[in-house]
């Protein structure tokens, strides 16, 4: 009996601790199973939505700079808009104060802001070798956006031989952009392309006044024996416009490997300069009305929603 006794009183017990193992079991599999969910890490993906709560990073390009830096040559300055041979910054499209013009900075930051927080370190001829000197001067005001016009007189030379080589206008280039993101990391640049200088030749040819001033020595490349359209002088225009296309492919290069820059996709060199658009002093560089048509398209460059 005593033998008996003690099987019956153990074999609760055995059965209590099968059941005690059975629910630590259970709820092992069920925190394991609750841990597994919450994890993140490795493999797991989080719970489902959980990315549409993270913040979305700021974009790169700001579309509303608080101030403006501008560089390049005749054309920024505003060159024979206003009287002949003669600068005229107060209609540049790029930093100008006039409201014929409506400039990128005041389209930016407002007229008084614009007087302020805007600044015109261009050079009437200059070339895209002088262009790190001009950078090197904007970046001690650090502006956020620097706006860019250079390269019509790398094409306009005393000859079509005379011109700068394409390798040399794209070592230079990167040369600027390299000292203006050591100066500056975080500003913005805008490029513009280059005019179609062929285009801006048949458009002016057709005034007398502007032909004799062609005789100056404006352009030469271009504008020399402005009536003549024998070979030779279709051949030199042809080598010229097809050079100012290269040049504007490196525009568009260098300025694609940099998140902080944006060009006009061409729209500068695109647009249909007529003779409204073009000074009546030289019939080649833009007139008042010429300078709102760049500051236009470069507003709306830099103001564009892109990836």
């Amino acid at each position: 009996m005593g033998q008996g006794t003690d099987q019956v009183e153990v074999r609760p017990a055995r059965r209590g601790r099968r059941r005690a193992g059975a629910a630590l079991a259970v709820l092992t599999a069920a925190v394991l199973g609750v841990a597994g969910c919450d994890a993140v890490g490795g493999d797991s993906h989080g719970p489902s939505g959980s990315a549409s709560k993270r913040p979305k990073p700021a974009p790169v390009w700001d579309r509303s700079p608080d101030s403006v830096a501008a560089v390049g040559d005749s054309i920024t300055r505003g060159f024979d808009a206003c009287s002949v041979l003669s600068d005229c910054p107060d209609v540049s499209w790029a930093t100008g104060s006039s409201a014929e013009v409506d400039s990128l900075a005041v389209r930016l930051l407002g007229k008084t802001e614009a007087a302020g927080r805007s600044w015109n370190y261009a050079v009437t001829g200059s070339r895209m070798a002088d262009l790190t000197g001009q950078v090197t001067r904007a970046a001690a005001r650090e502006p956020e956006l620097v706006a860019v016009m250079v390269g019509a007189n790398d094409a306009c030379r005393s000859s079509a031989s005379a011109m700068t080589p394409v390798a040399d206008f794209r070592d230079q280039f990167e040369e600027a952009m390299g000292t203006l993101r050591r100066e500056l990391p975080k500003a913005q640049v805008y490029v513009a392309s280059i005019p179609d200088l062929k285009r801006l030749w048949s458009q002016g040819r057709t005034n007398p006044l502007g032909k004799q001033v062609w005789k100056l020595g404006l352009c030469p490349s271009m504008l020399a024996d402005a009536d003549s359209l024998d070979s030779a002088a279709t051949l030199r225009r042809n080598t010229v416009r097809d050079r100012v296309t290269d040049y504007n492919e490196v525009l568009r290069e260098v300025c694609a490997k940099d998140r902080r820059c944006r060009t006009d996709d061409g729209a500068v060199h695109a647009y249909h300069f007529g003779t409204d658009q073009l000074s009546h002093w030289d019939w080649f560089h833009p007139s008042v009305d010429g300078q709102a048509r760049l500051a236009e398209i470069a507003y709306r460059a830099v103001t564009a929603e892109r990836p």
